[in-house]
């Protein structure tokens, strides 16, 4: 049974997640660099970086929830960035950001499911995905869908919640997650599901090699997984 955020509701996982960044779409910013302690730009930075050598011009994120990955993309300087997300909430957060610095003309956001893409084939120069595929109902399909709109020989880059595996580190992380990080997101959000949902996710995701597995299955090729900050985050590379 696939973790969801309300319980006692009934519903997909999909429109339960939808439901979720809806709720706490006017917080979510805030309470992503604030839980995080900031390091979560630098994930993102360090991503996009990746991608530097291959110079995409066409760019999709994937969750885009706010748009940050989506500019942080920037720096790519490419031509077009298409960010999709479930929660009109969130994208309407992220369309008052990018409002704000004038990226309009590069950067349009959409609602869509990542695992039902409505792009062609091969359409892609490559894909980003911050914090986002853990939330997919299937994640075989939603990957199986990224590599289908992505050209031969493009990369896609996941950024992702994994778990920490050494002592000291991996007891005081899953000592944060499960009794201080949910305080401070109900506290803040007013929803208390949603950062109960957190640590939930993050324990049932296959991370590591598990998730390359998936990717693989998946048609990547080239796979790599790169471990930050003592194994909180990880960076998925795959290639078409």
């Amino acid at each position: 049974m696939s973790v969801v955020p309300y319980k006692d509701k009934e519903g997909s996982k999909r429109e339960q997640v939808a439901e979720m960044f809806d709720n706490i779409s006017p917080k979510y910013d805030l309470l992503n660099h604030v839980l995080s302690a900031g390091v979560d730009i630098y994930w993102r930075k360090r991503a996009i970086k990746l991608l530097r050598k291959q110079q995409p011009k066409i760019i999709l994120d994937i969750a885009t929830g706010t748009g940050d990955f989506a500019i942080e993309a920037l720096a790519l300087n490419p031509d077009k960035i298409i960010g999709v997300d479930i929660s009109e909430g969130m994208l309407a957060v992220g369309r008052e950001k990018i409002a704000k610095i004038g990226k309009q003309d590069i950067i349009s956001l959409q609602t869509g499911d990542s695992e039902s893409l409505t792009f062609a084939d091969n359409y892609f120069d490559a894909i980003i995905v911050s914090f986002g595929v853990r939330n997919f109902q299937n994640l075989l399909a939603g990957l199986t869908e990224m590599n289908r709109v992505m050209k031969p020989g493009g990369n896609c880059v996941v950024v992702e919640f994994s778990k920490p595996r050494s002592f000291p580190f991996k007891q005081f992380y899953n000592f944060y997650f499960k009794y201080i990080l949910p305080i401070i997101g109900k506290t803040v959000s007013k929803d208390s599901a949603a950062y109960t949902y957190l640590p939930e996710s993050v324990q049932a995701f296959p991370d590591g090699e598990a998730f390359l597995e998936i990717y693989k299955k998946a048609g990547f090729i080239n796979t790599k997984c790169i471990s930050l900050t003592f194994g909180i985050c990880s960076i998925y590379i795959g290639q078409k």
